[in-house]
């Protein structure tokens, strides 16, 4: 082989490695049930052991599907006055691309500080002529992760964020892409099912710092004025916190929040999870709980899903879940997008994470936790909504899926660390 081949193959080799490792070392050992979500240690052990301070005096919106998502998010876009911070993952080229565009470019345009900040990988399918109307209107428009000598280590590492905050008042996070896949009301299989949240209160300066984050590493720029982090008056009773996670800097605070929040369920657990493949930490801190008595039951997308293997690799794993009594279901209408746990009718945890490793451990992640009775109880209603059009999937259903169906579904799996 020649000189230079051999070179170049061992480097594509050492970053193909580099890319595949998962970095800091991995949570080992199971949490342990010790005291119950509604219980002031379980609060003082998210707010100050794991995350950010948990915050009081919000109010929290839910927006259910493109048709209440992106209205809401364009009207408080185009009420900008001073600022506007906005991070995705998801951003492609279609109807509601260019809405977005337009509303961003407008408020730039009219003297408003725009900074929008893509994940490379997830707006790979957007128009650049999109990406120069904005910034030739002014917005600041920054790719995370796009390829540079100095950054191809971080290739697999993406901010899957999605994060919208307006003169550092209002906030939003979820599920939702900008994509048309995600207009309309979940109404036929071209169009998803997601929630999307908005926020007033204090707690969405906590937005804005998990935006700041990943801005000065995409761009090295400091943005703190009073224009980004005002003072923010109290909206609401509701308290909360804007949970992240990087692998640039604590991969496994999301992990273990999931993780202590379902060892500390002591009645219920209801996962909604777009990409649900859990690893042997989870499989078995969800497999205790319904062993202690804890009814659980998860909704995942049905065939009707984007990425298949993430499917498969899903259903491998199903086995020790369905054996400890826990109830899974499969939403059958369309695409199903949302990111939603609760855990004994108090605590949601609501944002970008999957329940997979790529959430856990590879990719940048934002979650809402707010700690309501009220609020969910308004969020399970909307989950029994959603299990009203899941089918169901037993133990006995899944031992006798087809031999072919196993052999794909097994395989899929053992690439779950990517996943």
């Amino acid at each position: 082989m020649h000189l230079g081949a051999a070179v170049l193959l061992t480097l594509a080799a050492t970053l193909l490695a580099v890319n595949l490792a998962e970095g800091e070392k991995r949570i080992e050992t199971r949490v342990e049930s010790l005291y119950g979500v509604t219980d002031a240690q379980y609060l003082r052990s998210m707010g100050v052991l794991l995350g950010p301070t948990i915050i009081e005096g919000n109010s929290v919106q839910h927006l259910e599907n493109g048709i209440e998502i992106f209205p809401a998010m364009l009207e408080a876009i185009r009420s900008a006055r001073k600022t506007i911070t906005f991070e995705t993952y998801i951003y492609w080229s279609g109807d509601v691309g260019k809405r977005f565009a337009e509303a961003l470019r407008e408020r730039a345009q009219a003297g408003v500080k725009v900074h929008v900040l893509l994940d490379w990988i997830g707006s790979a399918k957007m128009d650049e002529s999109l990406l120069e109307e904005m910034r030739r209107g002014g917005v600041e428009v920054e790719r995370y992760h796009e390829p540079h000598w100095y950054n191809l280590a971080r290739l697999n590492n993406r901010t899957h964020r999605k994060l919208l905050v307006v003169d550092g008042l209002v906030g939003f996070t979820g599920g939702v892409g900008i994509a048309d896949q995600w207009d309309g009301d979940a109404q036929d299989k071209e169009h998803w099912r997601d929630s999307h949240f908005r926020v007033q209160g204090p707690a969405v300066s906590e937005f804005q710092a998990v935006f700041l984050d990943n801005w000065i590493k995409a761009t090295g720029r400091v943005l703190h004025a009073e224009d980004y982090f005002p003072k923010i008056d109290n909206a609401g009773t509701m308290p909360a916190q804007m949970f992240s996670s990087s692998p640039t800097g604590g991969s496994e605070s999301m992990h273990l929040m999931y993780l202590l929040s379902i060892a500390s369920a002591q009645k219920s657990i209801l996962l909604s999870s777009s990409y649900f493949v859990p690893d042997e930490l989870a499989l078995n801190a969800l497999s205790a709980a319904a062993k202690r008595g804890v009814k659980i039951r998860i909704i995942t997308p049905g065939e009707k899903i984007d990425a298949s293997v993430v499917r498969r690799a899903s259903r491998a794993r199903w086995g020790q879940l369905l054996e400890a009594g826990i109830e899974i279901y499969e939403y059958q209408p369309t695409m199903f997008h949302c990111k939603i746990m609760i855990v004994d009718g108090f605590l949601v945890s609501t944002g970008s994470t999957n329940f997979d490793n790529r959430s856990f451990r590879l990719n940048d992640e934002a979650n809402l936790n707010i700690y309501d009775a009220g609020f969910a109880a308004e969020m399970t209603k909307e989950f029994e909504q959603d299990v009203m059009k899941a089918r169901r999937v037993t133990l006995e259903q899944w031992r006798n899926r087809p031999w072919n169906e196993k052999l794909m579904e097994h395989a899929s799996s053992l690439l779950g660390s990517q996943l």
